[in-house]
């Protein structure tokens, strides 16, 4: 086995390449991604991977750069949704604060 064949095997796969640039939620964003669409996720994280050893991808993507993308080619990614609100200087979920609301609101 050739000193260059070895060198080939040492790389690092595409997946982790990409996940070395993501930046705030990229991760959660790709997890998503490879869970909805496999085979269309693989396929772009291979020539994102191949951008950054090229050079031509230097930053890091966060989650919602990397929504874009995908959304830009057609994957639309569902993405969990969650709202905080602030009560008595604490964020909690926002089905949290309205069922403690209707739940004051019974006792009345």
């Amino acid at each position: 086995m050739s000193l260059r064949t070895k060198k080939e095997k040492v790389s690092e796969n595409p997946r982790d390449s990409l996940i070395k640039i993501l930046g705030y939620r990229g991760l959660e964003v790709l997890e998503n991604a490879e869970s909805q669409f496999p085979s269309e996720t693989k396929m772009i994280v291979e020539k994102l991977s191949e951008l950054i050893k090229t050079g031509e991808i230097n930053e890091s993507i966060d989650g919602g750069k990397l929504l874009t993308l995908f959304r830009s080619v057609g994957l639309n990614i569902r993405m969990a949704t969650k709202i905080n609100v602030e009560q008595d200087g604490k964020f909690v979920s926002l089905s949290d604060k309205l069922s403690n609301q209707s739940s004051d609101d019974g006792d009345e």
